[in-house]
This record gives C-alpha cells, sequence and structure tokens, in this order.
C-alpha cells in the first residue's frame, strides 16, 4: 500500500509526444485514480466536426463541444473513449485528428466548454488530469503540478513508432514537422497557450521509461501527502 491522500488533484502538462498519456495511465492506476485525458476531448470534437464538415466553423464547433455526450468507459480492463454514444478510441489517433485538434483547442467557445467540463470531472481530487493548461488554468491549485518535456526528436520517434503499430506507413520526417508545427501552435495561441506552471516540476523524460517518470511523480505526491 503507498501512502499518498486519496483526493490529490494531479495535473500533467507538456508538449505533444512527450509521454503525459501512458505516465498518467500509469499513474492513476498506481494510485487508484480516475486518469482523465483532456487532449482526448478536443480531438473527440475534431472527430464530430470532420463528421459533419464544419472543422472550420467556430459556432458549429462550439455547438457541437456543447452538445456532445463524452464519456471515459471501461472495457476489459482498458479506458475508451466514446462521444455521443460512438467508441472513438482509435478514430482519434490518427495524424489528421491529431493536426485538427490544435487549432479546434484554440477556438474559444470550445475550449470554455471542455474546460467547465473537466472542472467539474476533477473537482473531487483523486484525478490525474493531462493536458496543456491543467496547472496553469483548468487546476491552478491542483497540489501536485508536473511540466513532462523531451526533445523534439524524440518525441517524433514515439509518435512515429506509436504510429507504425497501427499500421501507418507514415514517414519519420513528417511527424517530426507535425510535432514542430503542433508545438508553435500550442505555445503561441493567445488563449491558454502551452506553458509550465510557475510552481510545476520540470521532468525532462529523454532518457527515462515511463516507468522511472511515474516513480518521480510519486515521490513529489508523497512528499505533498507528508506536509498535509
Amino acid at each position: 500500500m503507498h501512502n499518498i491522500a486519496g483526493d490529490l488533484i494531479v495535473a500533467i502538462d507538456g508538449p505533444a509526444g512527450a509521454g503525459k498519456s501512458s505516465v498518467a495511465r500509469g499513474l492513476a492506476k498506481y494510485l487508484g485514480y480516475t486518469y482523465i485525458d483532456t487532449g482526448a476531448m478536443y480531438r473527440a470534437v475534431a472527430w464530430l466536426g470532420l463528421r459533419y464538415g464544419v472543422v472550420e466553423n467556430e459556432e458549429e464547433l462550439t455547438r457541437l463541444a456543447a452538445d456532445m455526450k463524452f464519456e471515459f468507459v471501461r472495457q476489459n480492463g482498458a479506458q475508451r473513449i466514446v462521444a455521443n454514444g460512438c467508441d472513438i478510441t482509435d478514430e482519434i489517433r490518427t495524424p489528421k485528428i491529431s493536426r485538427l485538434a490544435s487549432p479546434i483547442s484554440a477556438v474559444a467557445g470550445v475550449r470554455e466548454q471542455l474546460s467547465a467540463l473537466q472542472r467539474r470531472l476533477g473537482k473531487r481530487g483523486g484525478v490525474v488530469m493531462e493536458g496543456r493548461d491543467i496547472g496553469t488554468v483548468i487546476f491552478p491549485e491542483a497540489q501536485v503540478k508536473i511540466f513532462l518535456t523531451a526533445s523534439v526528436e524524440e518525441r517524433a520517434r514515439r509518435r512515429w513508432l506509436e504510429l507504425q503499430k497501427r499500421g501507418s506507413d507514415i514517414r519519420y520526417e513528417l511527424v517530426l514537422a507535425d510535432i514542430e508545427e503542433r508545438d508553435n501552435r500550442d505555445s503561441d495561441r493567445a488563449l491558454a497557450p502551452l506553458r509550465p506552471a510557475e510552481d510545476a516540476i520540470l521532468i525532462d523524460s529523454d532518457k527515462k521509461s515511463i516507468n522511472d517518470v511515474i516513480q518521480e511523480i510519486i515521490s513529489v505526491c508523497e512528499g505533498v501527502t507528508a506536509k498535509r
């Protein structure tokens, strides 16, 4: 048994491909917390926008975000992502959806709707929430704030290998260019830009395994619990 409080809010932010999802998922499992992938919510809106042909219509995208019935569903020990009754877990991980999700996340109306949803999901604590602005905007009061990063080359390599496992034949150079473009968009946008919270702990995952990073964050959680 670990000696970590059961009501912490753990915020994990960082750029695309830094390993946030794998780390957050593993950490939540260890702690017995709920894992909340906020990026999946924006990907879901992108998927719906593409489905209805409104990816460039901010008003319609905002309406889709407001009306979306979004769920994290446990199935055979794995977490599935369901939007409006459709399991979209695999469909939202394509390069096309990845490219659409970043500009859609900068739409003020979409962000307002999904930010409110994220706060409702995490307000009671006992959550590991990962995204781009969790520690700066969604839960600035989070007891544990982590900014997870890695070199752009390493992040592109990880994403490229992930896509290969899914059967994609995309070239590494294209994945690298896409990561660099997303970094620029996420960091330069006027609304909730990607940046570490002032009190976030920075972890560079370049030469670390997922388990190494999880253990570092567990130590931080233990330290926070000990001071309460």
